[in-house]
């Protein structure tokens, strides 16, 4: 088996190249017109920052989103308006950055985005509601395994966890070239795995994945989905890796809803 094939993403959509300056653009663009603040500091790297955007009143709560990209590229500034969803519906959004691979390990960047829940986690009152995508869907559930420490009043408010195209399983990477800036071991995988770890009991996780993604990533999503009891499993058909997350960007749409709706009071519109 050609892992490395197995686990590209790009390779396998169409105009794939073009993604990355359509975000940007976007992004930009809700920038321009939204409420909130930006490059507030949760650390003393540069790249331990975040994003904050609030709605018009009072926040239902706070929902957090975790960028992908192997924990090897990309930061914040490309998906904000993915936060127009959620805002929308009256939610503030905080979109942080992290350390890459291979400057720090797997282990430090799980620890940035504890420590950025808990500096985000005071721009709003009430639940907390975490998604990521791919490597970021791996970091919003790793925050509410036993074994992240996380201040018991941040902890008790993380009232939904959606987990989009989540590397659940570290092991295979292993066998991927990435794993030269990763260095990784059995060891270290098994510690990073969302399917080696126990949740938090009590807090509802629904994984999603696109119909149209690699085998890998479908694998990927089913394992958590196995592994974690009670745990929910959307395949959206028609979507692949790179247009997966599109849906946070609409308040109606049903992946806003997956992560959103029903919290606080906020009724369901999906």
């Amino acid at each position: 088996m050609d892992w490395d094939d197995a686990y590209a993403n790009a390779a396998h959509i169409p105009g794939a190249d073009a993604y990355p300056a359509r975000w940007a653009e976007a992004a930009a663009a809700f920038r321009a017109r939204a409420r909130g603040e930006t490059d507030l500091a949760y650390g003393d790297h540069a790249r331990q920052r975040f994003d904050v955007f609030l709605p018009a009143g009072r926040p239902a709560g706070l929902m957090v989103f975790v960028h992908g990209g192997y924990w090897l590229r990309f930061d914040k500034s490309l998906w904000s308006h993915l936060a127009a969803g959620p805002v929308a519906r009256g939610w503030a959004v905080a979109l942080p950055s992290y350390r890459l691979a291979p400057e720090v390990a797997i282990a430090q960047i799980t620890a940035d985005i504890a420590a950025a829940l808990s500096v985000m986690a005071r721009f709003a009152a009430g639940p907390i509601a975490l998604a990521g995508h791919s490597a970021g869907g791996h970091l919003v559930a790793r925050m509410i395994c036993e074994d992240v420490p996380l201040p018991d009043s941040v902890a008790a408010r993380i009232a939904r966890v959606v987990p989009i195209s989540p590397v659940s399983d570290l092991r295979p990477l292993m066998r991927t070239r990435m794993n030269e800036a990763f260095g990784l071991d059995d060891a270290t995988a098994r510690a990073e795995s969302l399917v080696c770890q126990t949740p938090r009991a009590g807090v509802p996780v629904k994984v999603w994945v696109g119909a149209d993604e690699r085998p890998a990533f479908l694998d990927q999503a089913r394992w958590l989905a196995e592994a974690w009891p009670g745990t929910g499993l959307h395949v959206a058909e028609g979507r692949h890796h790179f247009d997966v997350i599109e849906g946070l960007a609409d308040p109606d749409s049903p992946l806003t809803g997956a992560v959103i709706g029903g919290l606080a009071g906020e009724g369901e519109r999906s």
